[in-house]
C-alpha cells in the first residue's frame, strides 16, 4: 500500500496530554454482527480490515465491550496483539439483551468487571484509555466517577473518557479524575454538541465524535455538499469526514467499517483540505438544516 494515503494526512493530537496518535481513528462497532449483535457476516474480510490499520497508518482504535457482546475485543486482539505502537480505546457500562438492545448499569461492581474482562480480552495489563459508555441514571453518577476513579489511581487504565454527557458531567467528574476523551454524536448536520466541543477545545480535551460521516438531505444529488465533492473528486463521505477533521484541532473521528475498500476510502478523507470558504459554506448549511430539524 505505499502509494496508499494514510491516516497521518489528518494531523496528530496528544491523548491525556502524553500519548501522540493520529486524529483520523477506527471504529470497531461494525466488525460485529447485524444490530451490533454476534459474529460479522464475514469474518476474513472483517479481520483483514483490522490488519490494514497499521499499514494505513490508524493507530487509533476505538471499540466496547458492549460490541457483539466482546465479539469487537476478541476479533481486535485475534488481528492485532500484541497492538505495537497502538492505542486500543474502549468502553463499558451498557448491558446487551439481544441485537439493538443496549441497557446501562453503571453500578461499581459492574464497571469493575468491565475493566477486568475488557483486560483479559484484550491481552492487556493496562488499558490506555478507557470510556464510560453511558452515565446509569440509577445509581449517583459520583460513585460511577469514584469507581472509575480508583481503577485508574490502581494502574487499570492509563486515561478516561465519558461518552454522551454535557459540560455539567465534565466538571463533575473532575474531583475524580482528569477526563482525556469525551465521545458524543456529532458531524456536519448534528451541532447537539457544540457547546461540548467547544469546552474540549479550551482545555485540550479529545472530542471523539460518532457517526462523523452523517449528511442527511446536505448529501443530495446537485447539494452544496455533492458539488464541493465533485470539485475535490472525492466521494460524499470523505468530503464530510474531511469538514469534521478542519472544525476543530480536538477533533478525532473514528469511521467505521467491515470492509477493506471503505477504509481505505475513509482513510483518503483524511487528505482531503478545504478552503476556508468552502469549511463555511458548509458549516453555514449544516448549522441551517440542524436548526431547522433539531436533528438529535
Amino acid at each position: 500500500m505505499s502509494n496508499q494515503i494514510l491516516a497521518s494526512s489528518a494531523g496528530s493530537f496528544k491523548l491525556g496530554g502524553d500519548i501522540a496518535i493520529h486524529r483520523l481513528g477506527f471504529g470497531a462497532m461494525r466488525i460485529t454482527g447485524k444490530g451490533i449483535w454476534g459474529e460479522p457476516a464475514d469474518r476474513k474480510e472483517a479481520l483483514r480490515v483490522l490488519r490494514a490499520l497499521p499499514e494505513l497508518g490508524v493507530n487509533f482504535i476505538d471499540t466496547a465491550d458492549s460490541y457483539g457482546p466482546f465479539v469487537s475485543e476478541d476479533l481486535l486482539r485475534e488481528a492485532l496483539h500484541p497492538f505495537s505502537g497502538m492505542v486500543v480505546a474502549t468502553k463499558g457500562g451498557l448491558t446487551r439483551h439481544g441485537p439493538d438492545l443496549w441497557k446501562p448499569v453503571g453500578r461499581p461492581e459492574y464497571l469493575r468487571q468491565c475493566v477486568l474482562m475488557s483486560l483479559r480480552r484484550l491481552g492487556r495489563e493496562q488499558i490506555d484509555l478507557w470510556q464510560l459508555h453511558r452515565i446509569d441514571a440509577q445509581v449517583p453518577r459520583e460513585e460511577q466517577f469514584d469507581c472509575i476513579g480508583q481503577m485508574q489511581k490502581e494502574g487499570l487504565i492509563r486515561h478516561v473518557g465519558l461518552s454522551e454527557i454535557n459540560v455539567e458531567d465534565i466538571e463533575a467528574a473532575a474531583p475524580y479524575f482528569k477526563v482525556a476523551t469525551v465521545q458524543n454524536r456529532y458531524n456536519l448536520i448534528d451541532r447537539t454538541s457544540e457547546a461540548v466541543l467547544e469546552y474540549c477545545e479550551k482545555h485540550g480535551v479529545g472530542f471523539i465524535p460518532w457517526h462523523p460521516l452523517a449528511a442527511g438531505v446536505l448529501a443530495k444529488p446537485g447539494s452544496l455538499l455533492d458539488g464541493i465533492a465533485k470539485t475535490h473528486g472525492v466521494s460524499q463521505g470523505q468530503l464530510a469526514l474531511a469538514w469534521v477533521l478542519a472544525r476543530s484541532p480536538v477533533m478525532l473521528p473514528i469511521p467505521g467499517t467491515s470492509r477493506l475498500a471503505h477504509l481505505q476510502e475513509n482513510v483518503a478523507g483524511a487528505a482531503v483540505r478545504l478552503s476556508k470558504e468552502e469549511f463555511a459554506a458548509l458549516d453555514r448549511e449544516g448549522r441551517e438544516e440542524f436548526e431547522r430539524n433539531g436533528i438529535r
